[in-house]
């Protein structure tokens, strides 16, 4: 990650955008958990069919999630940039004229449903309805874009849908073998075991299967690719096989999922917080399902050693079996638009 990134390196100006980038990513934050978790919940509640809940152990750093693909789980990319992406880059993350969230564009896709009514503002973050065309477009293949208007270089604007990544894995990896210091030049400078190896590490890197699929492999060499700039970018990506919202950020990546509680642990949380059960049930229960009470967890992790830059910058070699992430933090987080309560620690992943 790029030092100037940290805010005791910007500028006052830059402090104000970033104050700016920050409040708005909260209010996503809060969108994407409703849509990614809750309305997946509620897609298999209609259709009578019981939610799958993750089991915490594919929640462990190199964790082997089940490659079932659940249809009702909604599935997206959402690539959240707090500064413009210069057209030099358009190369690998793939923005054109054809895929601006115009209404002909979107006429000619039929993505969006009531085209007909679009409003060009909508698009426009601080708007009212920007929810809800975000939502309309969530479905589509590839990523959504959301970024400044490189007019205003303020209004942070959903600017394209539809947007490929095609910055090859290798490449990515290269990148990242290169920060980390495995490699000095080339990935395939130490042969194509280590070569092939480090691919895979790549992908613990970031905290998904070798095989994962194409929107979270999208995310993870996205997220790579932003490590260039001098700028933070918040990437979300719902999978229909993981079954989590997977957040990846300057500080590192996270997941949140849906579990299930019993009465007796909703009350040690209630205790916790310091509130009372019904207190706790109302700000933080999102489902009954029978005797079990459905809440979110989020998980962060945090790098190893082997995973950070070497001391001093010296050249070393990669040993697979080494691990790269460890569970840094796990918390209930309160429902989606709660405002005043916070999130309780909660040690449930090696419980």
């Amino acid at each position: 990650m790029n030092f100037c990134n940290h805010r005791d390196c910007l500028s006052r100006e830059a402090k104000l955008k970033r104050s700016y980038y920050e409040v708005l990513r909260d209010e996503l934050d809060q969108f994407v958990l409703d849509y990614a978790l809750l309305d997946s919940y509620n897609n298999f509640s209609r259709l009578k069919m019981p939610y799958p809940f993750v089991e915490l152990r594919e929640l462990k750093p190199r964790a082997r999630i089940p490659s079932v693909e659940f249809e009702s789980q909604n599935s997206f990319l959402i690539i959240f940039s707090e500064s413009f992406i210069e057209e030099k880059h358009k190369k690998y993350i793939r923005y054109f004229d054809a895929n601006k969230t115009t209404k002909s564009n979107l006429l000619r896709h039929k993505y969006f449903p009531d085209v007909e009514h679009f409003d060009r503002n909508l698009k426009h973050f601080e708007t009212d309805e920007f929810f809800s065309l975000l939502k309309s477009l969530l479905p589509v293949d590839y990523a959504l874009l959301i970024q400044p208007n490189i007019r205003t270089k303020v209004r942070y604007t959903l600017t394209h849908f539809h947007v490929r990544i095609d910055w090859p894995i290798a490449e990515a990896s290269e990148a990242l073998a290169k920060d980390l210091r495995y490699i000095s030049k080339d990935l395939y400078e130490k042969g194509d075991k280590y070569a092939e190896d480090f691919q895979k590490k790549f992908f613990e890197y970031y905290g998904v299967p070798v095989m994962a699929g194409g929107r979270r492999t999208a995310a993870i060499v996205a997220a790579q690719y932003f490590r260039q700039f001098d700028w933070i970018t918040t990437i979300y990506v719902g999978s229909s096989e993981s079954r989590n919202l997977f957040r990846i950020d300057e500080d590192g990546i996270s997941k949140s999922v849906l579990v299930r509680l019993l009465a007796t642990e909703i009350q040690k949380l209630a205790d916790q917080a310091g509130i009372n059960r019904n207190k706790f049930t109302k700000n933080y229960v999102v489902a009954r399902d029978r005797k079990h009470y459905i809440c979110m967890l989020n998980v962060k992790y945090d790098y190893t050693t082997f995973a950070l830059p070497s001391d001093g910058g010296r050249l070393r070699d990669l040993k697979p079996e080494h691990n790269w992430l460890t569970v840094a933090a796990e918390q209930i987080l309160p429902k989606p638009g709660s405002i005043k309560y916070s999130p309780i620690p909660c040690k449930m992943v090696y419980s």
